[in-house]
């Protein structure tokens, strides 16, 4: 959905020839951004985390930079190449979104610090293989282990309550990422670190996924029009989250925000080349409260349910 900016020049036929040349190169900056967008983001997560690795920085410092430089990067890009101009956020909906923010944070380092404590002496301080062998398979189950509780958010009736809380708003982008329930993330974060905890993964390969995870996690819910062609088959992208967000289900799927490699496996990917969905959100609005209603949305888990089932994204 090609939805930019209007272009300097107005008419082309009616604009003089130093205009004609201004909207060429507008037009040439933006295809040529469209397509090195997301190699130079993971490119930057290989540097960065190679770079921590080799010069020994501390992870609890260079995790959260990136993660505020990988917001910022995106949040830019949002603005020169969107998707949908529509779907950028209001000044009322960055200060609910902010909030939202800061109590995902929060819960993501609850989990992490339950699992922790629960189970570090299983997980070994230098890695049982070669780092760079063993990055792969953590990779591999930390994804896997977040693509199946996704997806039971989604197919529980009870989890969805939870979940759903994500899927209220009628937009995708990158500051709405943010919105979850804070104890759905507590479920999610806390299956995934245990999972990479008890299979015994070294912290420095867990360090590595963790900022990739974190720059796909972002990157797949940005509002920006980046195509990455073959790689949707084992990548997770906006092509394909922005289906997971759909109003309806035949088209919904895609439940991994990394790798897309399960939803082939557990026959959950629809995507295809030129595919979007018509609207997002959820089917029925009305059984979820409006996400700038933060404490009914925290506290809609224990109310009574105004439908049964699961949700409709």
């Amino acid at each position: 959905m090609e939805n930019c900016e209007p272009l300097p020049g107005g008419d082309p036929e009616k604009d003089s020839v130093p205009a004609q040349r201004e909207r060429a190169l507008v037009l040439s900056a933006r295809g040529v951004l469209r397509v090195l967008a997301y190699p130079f983001l993971l490119v930057a997560a290989v540097s960065v985390a190679a770079a921590a690795l080799c010069l020994d920085w501390d992870p609890e410092r260079v995790s959260p930079l990136f993660l505020i430089g990988t917001i910022a990067y995106l949040t830019v890009l949002e603005r020169l190449i969107p998707y949908q101009r529509t779907w950028h956020p209001s000044p009322s909906e960055w200060r609910w979104y902010g909030i939202y923010f800061l109590l995902t944070m929060a819960a993501s380092a609850l989990a992490q610090y339950a699992v922790t404590a629960a189970v570090s002496v299983v997980t070994p301080d230098e890695p049982v293989l070669n780092l760079w062998a063993e990055i792969p398979a953590a990779l591999l189950t930390g994804s896997l282990a977040s693509y199946l509780v996704h997806r039971l958010g989604h197919a529980n009736p009870i989890l969805w309550r939870l979940h759903g809380v994500h899927h209220v708003p009628q937009k995708v982008n990158v500051a709405n990422n943010g919105v979850n329930h804070v104890l759905d993330i507590v479920l999610a974060q806390g299956a995934v670190q245990l999972a990479l905890a008890l299979v015994g993964f070294s912290h420095g390969s867990v360090f590595v996924v963790g900022l990739f995870v974190a720059a796909q996690g972002y990157f797949v819910h940005a509002n920006i029009d980046v195509r990455i062609g073959r790689l949707n088959h084992v990548l997770a992208s906006p092509e394909q989250h922005r289906l997971h967000h759909s109003t309806s289900l035949s088209e919904a799927g895609h439940y991994g925000s990394d790798l897309s490699i399960w939803d082939h496996l557990f026959d959950s990917y629809t995507w295809r080349p030129g595919r979007e969905p018509i609207a997002v959100g959820i089917g029925d609005p009305e059984s979820f409260p409006p996400t700038g209603e933060i404490t009914s949305t925290l506290l809609h888990p224990w109310r009574r349910a105004k439908r049964a089932g699961p949700g409709s994204a």
